[in-house]
């Protein structure tokens, strides 16, 4: 930094003269590779790739770069020229917009320009003005796909401004790799990756960072787009983490040598660099990155599973030749790409290149992979510091569904019928009585909430039975705007509520609520097949037109009088349920000894219905109740990144960032470390672990009993870090 200091007011280009003096001119092959629609290999790419850098403005001129997808295929292609995507929060692209798309594993990146056609809630749809491939030196040069080297120190400013917020220095000294955007004055964008060993971006003081410029393909269009306007932002990225670095400011190119010599290399600097004097600099999780797991093996594509990219560029190259003047022939081309083993020998002379221009430019160990691809992160020891990636993945068990019938049932309650995506749809096997974990796309951002199956198991839909709540935000988008076709994931079953595997010959069921939808998958399911069972339900709704299920309940027991009986609860006629009406119809039903009573409802009425079996009583394991959580926020959220310690019976497991906002069980599936989880929203308990140190904010209500949470408990899936914490994931 004191270096940095001495170096003055760097030199600054301002000419198009001076950035081709010192860059050159790129070849006429490199522009000719530009093609203006997605041709069937940019569309495979498309439907492969997890995860894209997206370089956007809004209206009033503000530039932001981020990281959207999370799930292969995420950008929706409706037409050679035409693409949707879904961004999260509240942004607004307008105008010009610039991608590249990563293929994890994979040097080559795809990238997209266009321009904003039209923006629907989340939904935002480009039109495509230019695709092309882009080369593997930023990917070569960070080592992206392979293991995480220790980071440097953070920089030690001691001066305000944006780059000494919480986790900024930090970040930046792990950061090989960056998504830069920039923009020209007549309406065109770009986002170019940027790679370097160590930290890409070095903080000079408080507000300003300095990025070098090595050499690469002579295109620069980030350099021609600064002399135009010089309004730039960029995402960062750190192999490990799952949160990304986000800046915005203005940006210069300079060529100072004692400035490009502080960058050197093996004694070899950069040819230019950018100066960047940062006007807002922030660390947040994101869930692209999170979702799509990049930084486990399983994640990275294996050969084959897409078009390699330089044989693909090469197909684009062909094309633009066919309508270019002074290129190569196009029908040489195309003959030479149709040769049988030209593409493997394409990318054995490719990688070859690549490592020779990486080591002229200072770059040891460069290791291009094989195919394009590199290795992915290996097993670590859990004694690596940083970003510690290890163990085995978890296994990820969403399951995508559709939308295949939206039922109502009552003015706030509807019945969601849900089936497999896809030509085969398998069954939905689970318990009568257990939850399902529905996700969604809200806004942009992914939702989670659990709700009872309420059809019998077995059957290749599943129905589930969602009552609208105030202020709810999954229920309200299931009331407002789920539609037949949508599509959702589920996760499940989960939850111990549920009918026994031998079941009993009676059964008592007292619901209040949408609490009747475990019920009902219970009733349907026994009544479904014959039997001399007994099955007796109390029913407390708050008025005749919203008892769900009303019309199927009164005509099942009518269809089996000896073995269903209902009886019907309205607060508004008849007063709210309570110990002595409970009390009353239980002892009116005499039931038998060897009965199970199951309830669901609020918390209230559970009590009451405890306090009464227990006064008549009856075994504590007979009683079965299910208590729904809300997903209430929680009332602190963490402002900086923190390091998460897993254990497992005392000994380490790994270590991991926990990015601001994202939860200990987020952070640790995205590290691929082996949490133990089901429902994801706090009412299972599965993902219970025993904090050993550190502190957590919380989701409340939960299921944690008093007991579990006084011996140190927290549940991973709604805890937020406030500090360095250690967990230890032993099955309690």
């Amino acid at each position: 930094m004191r270096q940095a200091n001495r170096l003055g007011a760097p030199r600054r280009l301002t000419t198009e003269a001076e950035v081709e003096t010192t860059v050159g001119r790129p070849a006429s092959a490199i522009m000719l590779k530009q093609i203006s629609a997605l041709d069937e290999g940019c569309r495979t790419v498309l439907a492969r790739c997890p995860i894209a850098a997206v370089g956007y403005r809004h209206a009033d001129g503000t530039s932001r770069t981020t990281f959207i997808g999370g799930t292969p295929g995420f950008a929706r292609v409706h037409s050679s020229t035409r693409i949707s995507f879904t961004l999260p929060g509240p942004d607004a692209p307008h105008g010009p917009v610039s991608f590249f798309f990563l293929l994890p594993g994979v040097g080559e990146v795809l990238r997209v320009n266009g321009s904003v056609a039209a923006r629907k809630g989340a939904e935002t749809t480009v039109d495509i003005q230019e695709a092309y491939v882009h080369c593997a030196q930023a990917v070569l040069r960070s080592r992206l796909w392979q293991p995480p080297v220790p980071s440097e120190p953070a920089a030690g400013i001691t001066d305000d401004g944006p780059l000494t917020r919480p986790g900024v220095l930090e970040f930046l000294a792990a950061a090989p790799f960056l998504a830069l955007s920039t923009w020209d004055d007549s309406g065109g964008s770009d986002t170019s990756p940027r790679g370097d060993r160590q930290a890409v971006a070095r903080a000079l003081d408080g507000r300003t960072l300095v990025v070098p410029d090595r050499k690469g393909n002579k295109r620069a269009d980030t350099l021609h787009n600064l002399l135009r306007d010089d309004r730039l932002s960029f995402a960062a990225l750190v192999p490990g983490r799952t949160g990304v670095l986000h800046v915005r400011g203005r940006g210069a190119i300079t060529d100072d040598p004692a400035l490009l010599e502080t960058m050197a290399l093996r004694g070899i600097p950069p040819h230019l660099a950018l100066l960047i004097d940062v006007e807002h600099a922030e660390v947040a999780g994101n869930d692209a990155v999170a979702r799509s797991r990049l930084w486990t093996p399983a994640a990275h594509l294996g050969r084959g599973t897409v078009p390699d990219l330089i044989a693909l560029g090469g197909e684009h190259l062909a094309a633009g030749s066919a309508d270019a003047e002074g290129g190569p022939p196009a029908f040489l081309l195309k003959a030479v790409g149709a040769v049988p083993g030209m593409t493997r020998l394409m990318r054995l002379v490719i990688n070859r290149l690549y490592r020779s221009g990486l080591r002229n430019e200072g770059y040891e160990d460069v290791e291009p992979g094989t195919g394009g691809r590199h290795r992915g992160f290996p097993r670590r020891r859990p004694a690596d510091a940083g970003q510690a990636v290890t163990g085995g993945r978890a296994e990820d068990p969403l399951r995508e569904v559709r939308v295949a019938e939206v039922r109502r049932e009552t003015p706030s309650a509807v019945t969601l019928v849900l089936e497999d995506v896809g030509e085969n749809p398998g069954p939905f096997d689970f318990r009568p009585g257990q939850f399902f974990t529905l996700v969604a796309d809200i806004e942009g951002r992914p939702a989670r909430r659990a709700y009872s199956a309420s059809s019998a198991p077995g059957s290749s839909q599943l129905e589930v039975t969602v009552k609208r709540v105030d202020g709810g935000r999954f229920s309200t988008h299931v009331h407002q705007s789920l539609r037949v076709g949508d599509r959702l994931a589920v996760r499940g079953p989960s939850g111990s509520f549920h009918a026994e595997q031998r079941p009993p010959d009676e059964i008592v069921l007292v619901a209040a609520g949408s609490g009747v939808t475990p019920m009902m998958s219970m009733i349907r399911t026994r009544l479904a097949v014959p039997g001399r069972d007994r099955i007796a339900l109390l029913y407390s709704s708050r008025s005749s037109e919203e008892t769900i299920f009303a019309e199927e309940l009164n005509r099942l027991a009518k269809d089996h009088p000896g073995r269903l009986a209902v009886t019907h609860v309205l607060t508004h006629r008849d007063g709210r349920l309570d110990a002595d009406g409970i009390r009353r119809w239980i002892t009116g039903l005499s039931p038998a000894a060897g009965a199970h009573y199951y309830t669901c409802g609020p918390v209230p009425l559970m009590e009451a219905v405890q306090d009464v079996l227990t006064g008549r009583g009856v075994p504590e394991e007979l009683v079965h109740q299910e208590r729904y959580t809300s997903g209430a926020d929680t009332g602190t959220v963490a402002t900086a990144p923190q390091e998460m310690v897993v254990e497992e019976d005392g000994r380490p497991v790994g270590t991991v960032v926990v990015e601001p906002g994202q939860t200990l069980l987020d952070a640790g599936l995205a590290a691929g470390l082996p949490m133990p989880y089901s429902c994801t929203v706090g009412n299972c308990g599965d993902c219970m672990v025993l904090l050993r140190g550190g502190e957590v904010t919380q989701n409340e209500p939960n299921c944690l009993t008093p007991r579990q949470k006084a011996d140190g408990h927290v549940l991973a899936c709604v805890s937020c870090p406030l500090s360095r914490v250690t967990l230890d994931i032993t099955d309690p």
